[in-house]
């Protein structure tokens, strides 16, 4: 009894006396005693009280008597093995004749029903959205994809905190070379990492580039983008924390689809999507437009415009490149605002920021009438873009192109978009490159940038790999 004593002793020692952790005595005939420990906020307290009344009957121990999908697994006993598979949320059971352990399987973790993500709203087709709960994703994903060459596969990482990286791909289609890149660097978050708490940490060590200013994997939390996207030979990288899947390699322009474009008609889908990629460079380019008008070409513009315009900013004390920089704060400001506020109060601190501070700092004369209709339409171009974190990247991205308008003008705007070109040319999503169909240059794959094809045929997004059995 004084090594039992001692045993719960040094587990609750070991587990710093939390209140939820939970070691007690169970003993049963012939003087056999075992230590049965969980965490109870982690397990199902009712299937734990099961197995102690089980024992409880037993007259010896046989772990094969009892449920196969309760108990997992038999092996000697080890204290860190014996830690961590209490942190992950089992029932781990201590035999102290034999100095055995055996581990039940009795999760109770608590997660949200799949209801479809507020960043990926679509008009028409499926709303079901992963959540924080691995086995529930890929079940969403294999409702849809019914075939056996579908390979998931999992990598631990971490040292203290371990986490569990999944990664599915179709046998068929996938491209060998991509899935090699992609586990090289799996392998490398083995020994640089010491756990994964954000989604962003695992986009850094993923990511070719990960400073650039271009998402180079496609988040997303849908299950039918997740499907599209397998079947057409790319690789899906899941967490076990997080509901968010990531889609690689991608290139540029599949950000701007969407799964309406395919649930629409194909003139309706293929007009929008057209839309979107117009979206892209008003985003970037319409402010460093108005700054070099303003400033350094007013020829340019029709004589009863121009002279419009010179009568609208000759009282504003600032520059162009001032104005647009004080309205561009505001907006983002506003939008700030609206992530951290409480849902009730979004409306009115829109209606506050678009009519109360944009009508009172017109009238003010702190800037024209011009440029917040420019910067507001620059704000709903970059809002178009179905993708999030593209999303950010071009609201940043113009900020650059407005410095080097203020300075060159129409000079300075075509040496950023060389730059950019440049850049976009050298960027690569797992050593595949990321403006395809541009560069490399494949005249055949250009159309289904902007068009969408009819379902009887193929609908691959432009990719930057040639998937085995698929013919574009």
């Amino acid at each position: 009894m004084l090594q039992l004593e001692s045993m719960i002793e040094k587990l609750k020692a070991t587990f710093y006396n939390s209140v939820d952790f939970v070691a007690r005595e169970i003993s049963f005939p012939k003087d056999q005693y075992a230590i049965l420990c969980y965490y109870s906020s982690m397990t199902n307290v009712k299937d734990v009280q099961d197995i102690v009344n089980t024992l409880k009957v037993q007259t010896t121990f046989n772990e094969k008597d009892w449920d196969a999908t309760t108990a997992t697994q038999k092996e000697s006993y080890n204290l860190e093995k014996l830690v961590e598979y209490v942190c992950q949320g089992y029932a781990v059971l201590l035999l102290l004749r034999s100095q055995e352990m055996v581990c039940f399987t009795m999760p109770n973790l608590p997660h949200r029903s799949p209801d479809e993500p507020i960043n990926e709203a679509i008009l028409r087709g499926a709303h079901e959205g992963f959540v924080e709960d691995q086995d529930t994703n890929l079940a969403l994903i294999r409702k849809r994809m019914r075939v056996p060459d579908l390979i998931v596969k999992k990598v631990t990482v971490g040292i203290d905190n371990k986490a569990d990286i999944y990664y599915m791909y179709l046998a068929r289609f996938a491209n060998q070379d991509n899935l090699s890149a992609l586990e090289r660097k799996l392998e490398g978050i083995k020994e640089q990492a010491d756990g994964l708490y954000t989604s962003g940490q695992l986009n850094d060590f993923i990511e070719d580039s990960p400073y650039s200013p271009f998402p180079q994997i496609m988040n997303t939390e849908r299950p039918d983008r997740v499907f599209a996207n397998l079947s057409e030979g790319k690789i899906v990288i899941m967490t076990d924390y997080s509901p968010t899947a990531y889609i690689a390699p991608v290139t540029l322009f599949s950000f701007y689809q969407s799964p309406d474009d395919f649930n629409s008609r194909v003139i309706v889908g293929s007009f929008y999507r057209m839309v979107r990629i117009a979206s892209f460079l008003t985003a970037v380019y319409l402010p460093a437009l108005y700054i070099a008008i303003v400033s350094y070409h007013y020829e340019i513009l029709p004589i009863e415009l121009s002279k419009k315009l010179k009568i609208n900013i000759s009282e504003i004390p600032f520059k162009p490149i001032v104005e647009a920089l004080i309205v561009e704060m505001i907006i983002e400001l506003i939008r700030e605002a609206s992530i951290r506020l409480p849902k009730s109060l979004v409306q009115t601190i829109g209606i506050v920021g678009g009519l109360v501070v944009g009508d009172v700092i017109i009238n003010a004369g702190l800037v024209s009438n011009m440029v917040v209709i420019v910067v507001a339409l620059t704000a709903i171009s970059s809002y178009v873009v179905p993708s999030v974190e593209l999303n950010t990247s071009v609201r940043v991205l113009r900020f650059p192109f407005m410095f080097a308008a203020a300075l060159f003008g129409f000079f300075g705007i075509m040496a950023g978009f060389l730059i950019l070109t440049i850049h976009l040319c050298n960027l690569s999503s797992l050593k595949s490159p990321y403006f395809s169909p541009i560069v490399p240059f494949e005249p055949k794959k250009i159309p289904q940038i902007i068009y969408r094809k009819k379902h009887s045929r193929s609908t691959s997004q432009p990719s930057s790999f040639d998937p085995k059995g698929k013919k574009t």
